[in-house]
């Protein structure tokens, strides 16, 4: 059996570093508001580009843990159908110690995740590609890609465009969306069968962008707040 990199036990936490390449940030960071049936991962993803002009957009996702019953987190309908080499990644335990926060992140493979559910979008420059239905599009898509693969019948690798993807046409322009208590103008796909979407408009160079599994929409309050204010 092979093992990954073989990490010292006082190894760095990564997310601390994903925190301090938060730090700074001009535009604000939207989450979901606190609420039982989900718990802050703490390890933000982030997309970046950049040219001979420096950077010209930055996106911020946050994920969160999923629990169907939060009042009991031992109730087994809190797991999640785990694939063979996630079931194996768990119970595979390597011949020398890991970090505390390895061990910690191992075990909650078994419990879903609202992976990327909550995106915040900067861009320097508006085009066609930056306003908030594009990036509601772009967002649904790349949850659709990643997390529902073989509801859509997609082959691993690449994946090329097709039938399965949400387009702009989709996209409704009259719905509301809570942000610090205060319901605002927003938009949604409430068109595909797997996920919903909503998104708002936060200044004229940042949207924020809400993806989340029909599955768990039962037990998630769809409302936002602001997690990390812009910087001064």
């Amino acid at each position: 059996m092979q093992f990954a990199e073989v990490l010292p036990e006082d190894a760095p936490d990564p997310r601390l570093e994903s925190g301090r390449r938060l730090l700074g940030l001009r535009f604000p960071l939207m989450g979901l508001v606190p609420q039982p049936a989900i718990e802050d991962v703490d390890r933000p993803g982030i997309m970046e580009s950049t040219g001979s002009a420096g950077r010209s957009q930055l996106a911020v996702s946050f994920s969160y843990t999923f629990w169907r019953n939060p009042d009991d987190r031992a109730d087994p309908v809190n797991l999640k159908d785990l694939e063979p080499e996630e079931q194996a990644s768990i119970e595979t335990v390597p011949p020398w110690p890991r970090p505390a926060w390895l061990i910690e992140a191992v075990e909650m493979m078994r419990y879903p995740r609202l992976w990327e559910a909550v995106r915040t979008c900067w861009s320097r420059d508006v085009s066609e590609y930056t306003t908030l239905q594009r990036q509601l599009v772009d967002h649904t898509n790349h949850i659709l890609t990643n997390q529902f693969r073989e509801e859509l019948g997609l082959a691993p690798g690449p994946t090329e465009d097709g039938a399965w993807m949400v387009r702009l046409s989709s996209v409704n322009t009259a719905a509301r969306l809570e942000i610090d208590g205060v319901d605002v103008p927003a938009v949604e796909i409430d068109t595909d069968p797997f996920v919903y979407a909503v998104g708002a408009q936060l200044r004229p160079d940042v949207v924020t962008t809400v993806v989340i599994a029909r599955d768990h929409l039962p037990y998630v309050r769809l409302a936002l707040h602001t997690r990390t204010p812009a910087a001064r």
